[in-house]
């Protein structure tokens, strides 16, 4: 229960990775405050079912205290409200996790800028770097009041992979997941003073609720989607990266990494927590070596 009596808000928590972070900061004692628009009663435009309140629960299971919160973070009110109730209630933040995304039904692969829907584009963007700047804005004044506070910026992709273009999923996705990096960069320079750090988090081939639905499999028989895409063997499960930022956020020492890009592979070896199977998949380092050298896909010496 490392973090007993701190505070953390996953904002955009419904599903995925926002989900596995804020199980695993519940199970290391946190309350997690857990934001999102797909409600029970409600769903956003992505269209899926798992809503904050089940994620909540899963929280509260974990062992930490889970509070739901329907909050639209491209609306600065509901921002700012959320952040004020987090503060008469508990008066502090000790971690803030901007995992706010949503874009990927207006994703096209394989379509340049003049071909993109220029509408679909620009919500992409709105989504995954407005909505980032929006919640940091309103919640790193509540996280400076105490020295050690810890904003975890998602992306996808290391700073090495994402140096060269990623042509697959074209402009906005490239500009929205480098964004991200970038913004942990300005927000480690900017809460130095005060004591805080920010760092940008990527997991690797995230075997999210969508993408296990996508290939037709579950959590329990997900390499038989390896028949369909090769490639998929060295995927890992959300909590690999829950795991990842539970463990950032125990680190008193967590300072060393402000500005960094890191990933869940990365960091396991530094920590020494495996996902769910036992395994510590290294999947950028595969991506890099196997997948874009053209090579064969095996996992080998890559788990």
């Amino acid at each position: 229960m490392a973090l007993q009596g701190k505070v953390a808000l996953v904002a955009g928590g419904t599903r995925g990775a926002g989900r596995a972070i804020a199980v695993e900061l519940g199970r290391a004692g946190a309350t997690v405050y857990v934001s999102g628009r797909t409600t029970r009663e409600r769903r956003s435009e992505v269209g899926r079912p798992e809503t904050i309140e089940e994620t909540a629960e899963l929280v509260t299971e974990a062992g930490g205290e889970g509070v739901a919160v329907v909050v639209d973070h491209l609306e600065p009110d509901q921002v700012r409200a959320l952040v004020g109730r987090i503060d008469r209630e508990h008066g502090r933040l000790d971690v803030l996790v901007n995992d706010i995304w949503g874009g990927d039904v207006y994703l096209r692969f394989g379509q340049r800028l003049w071909e993109h829907s220029l509408e679909d584009g620009l919500r992409m963007l709105r989504l995954g770097i407005d909505t980032h700047a929006i919640t940091s804005h309103s919640a790193l004044p509540l996280l400076i009041c105490r020295p050690g506070g810890l904003v975890v910026e998602m992306t996808d992709g290391t700073a090495e992979f994402n140096a060269a273009y990623r042509a697959d999923a074209g402009f906005f996705y490239d500009l929205v997941k480098v964004s991200a990096q970038r913004m942990a960069l300005a927000q480690a320079e900017e809460l130095r003073p005060f004591g805080g750090t920010a760092i940008a988090v990527t997991p690797g081939w995230l075997r999210s609720e969508a993408m296990l639905d996508l290939y037709g499999v579950t959590e329990e028989n997900w390499r038989d989607a390896t028949a369909k895409e090769p490639h998929f063997c060295i995927s890992e499960s959300p909590a690999y990266v829950g795991r990842a930022v539970a463990a950032l956020a125990a680190d008193p020492d967590t300072g060393r990494w402000s500005g960094r890009t890191l990933s869940s592979g990365g960091l396991a070896k530094v920590y020494g927590f495996t996902d769910v199977d036992g395994t510590r998949p290294d999947a950028w380092r595969y991506a890099s070596e196997v997948q874009r050298a053209g090579r064969p896909a095996d996992d080998t010496g890559y788990r």
